[in-house]
């Protein structure tokens, strides 16, 4: 294993500092280091954050690998500045036995680029009518934590209920996919202004905020986790807002494309734009940058969903929905918080390291960069400018909807555990998996 010598580096945007890395950790901290390394990296203007951690990853292996790999999906996570992702259960076969999530988990370790800990389904095939083998996929070598029928709500609140109970036992937590299947069948975007002026089926906030008030209720009435994916409405962070404030053990997350962009780009009739939940209004969106910043929504996560060409490149109504965002994550952070004045970098680790760790119950990541820690870390370049080129992306999919924008900021290097994965922007051979 090399170690490394950086240079000048601003962690969490404060003084410049050297660090350096050394057998997995962070071996000093300091300014004027005289130790040697290995490689030696000029960190100047460079702002040193945690390796960051996504809960809601769609690495589409086992079954989709024409969309995505569990080696490209974590490619992309590494060029994205992540040491670790949480890997949705909506695979082919689904995530949910032993059997399936040890597959995924060690289809991680096999690739090097950054730790993958699989989410288990709460139900069978993803079918919300019998809870899957929670207890098992938990005892199995994946460890599995979290659980999620994302895709799909758990509408059902005998279902729901049951298993917040159950997870209860080893200190799991749910991740709802709110939405009330009812209220959204045939819809095709936000319903609101826009829908009504391109006569496109309306997708009602209150199909969203109805389900995470009924969550809520249900998790506090148990005493059990539960984590709101996806959070999009500003009705949604409202409720979450309440729950928070009677002490009830509740954590959000939002994506970066619900922190940019809304449902006026829908009036290109660019399936790029077709996501669920849907791009809301830009009241939702400030609503959404609101409580990332104050902390009512606990973090950002990607919901980075990779289709092939011929799922999206086609009329509106039969586009598959979803973008990916492993890889510009970042910067959309930083264009929609930082630039802003909404977050500084120390709150950026926040939401996009230190919580989402501890959300998913994830040792050794979301750690602080101190001496004697993971060294799981990622260089930024918050000067940098460029146009996104899906081509030069890692993962195997291209439906992003920032191709050809100018977006702030650009990861330099990536560490997981003091072992580069990407380096002056490139990818790099992790060697051996730890």
């Amino acid at each position: 294993m090399s170690s490394y010598l950086i240079r000048n580096a601003s962690i969490l945007g404060g003084p410049a500092q050297d660090i350096l890395v050394a057998e997995g950790t962070f071996q000093q901290i300091g300014t004027g280091l005289t130790a040697e390394a290995d490689v030696e990296i000029d960190a100047t203007g460079l702002v040193a954050l945690p390796g960051l951690v996504d809960l809601h990853t769609h690495l589409r292996e086992p079954g989709r690998e024409d969309a995505e790999t569990v080696l490209t999906g974590t490619q992309a996570a590494a060029k994205g500045g992540y040491t670790a992702v949480h890997a949705m259960a909506n695979t082919f076969p689904v995530a949910d036995t032993a059997g399936v999530v040890e597959q995924v988990w060690r289809l991680g370790k096999e690739s090097g680029y950054c730790d993958v800990q699989p989410v288990g389904a709460v139900t069978v095939g993803l079918e919300g009518k019998k809870l899957a083998e929670l207890g098992a996929m938990h005892d199995s070598a994946a460890g599995v934590r979290v659980f999620s029928d994302d895709g799909k709500c758990v509408d059902d609140a005998v279902i729901m209920r049951r298993a917040l109970e159950y997870v209860k036992a080893f200190d799991g937590v749910v991740a709802q996919h709110a939405q009330e299947p009812r209220l959204t069948e045939g819809a095709q975007m936000n319903e609101g202004q826009v829908s009504g002026e391109l006569g496109l089926g309306g997708w009602p906030a209150v199909a969203e905020e109805a389900i995470i008030a009924r969550d809520v209720l249900l998790a506090a009435h148990v005493g059990s986790r539960l984590h709101v994916c996806h959070v999009s409405t500003a009705g949604s962070v409202e409720i979450i807002r309440w729950a928070k404030a009677k002490g009830w053990d509740v954590t959000a997350e939002v994506t970066p494309h619900h922190l940019l962009l809304t449902d006026e780009l829908v009036r290109s009739y660019d399936p790029v734009y077709k996501v669920n939940p849907p791009l809301r209004t830009a009241e939702d969106v400030q609503a959404l940058r609101d409580a990332l910043a104050d902390g009512t929504i606990d973090a950002v996560a990607t919901d980075h969903a990779p289709h092939p060409a011929e799922d999206k490149d086609c009329e509106w109504a039969v586009a598959a929905m979803g973008m990916v965002g492993l890889e510009t994550a970042l910067s959309v952070v930083q264009q929609a918080m930082v630039d802003t004045g909404l977050l500084n970098w120390e709150g950026v680790a926040d939401r996009m390291s230190h919580r989402p760790a501890r959300i998913g119950r994830l040792a050794g990541h979301g750690r602080p960069v101190s001496v004697g820690e993971p060294a799981n870390l990622v260089l930024f370049d918050p000067a940098y400018r460029g146009t996104v080129n899906p081509e030069s992306f890692a993962t195997r999919s291209r439906n992003t909807p920032y191709r050809g924008l100018d977006l702030p900021g650009r990861v330099h290097a990536t560490f997981l555990r003091g072992t580069a994965t990407v380096l002056a922007g490139e990818l790099v051979e992790p060697g051996e998996p730890a």
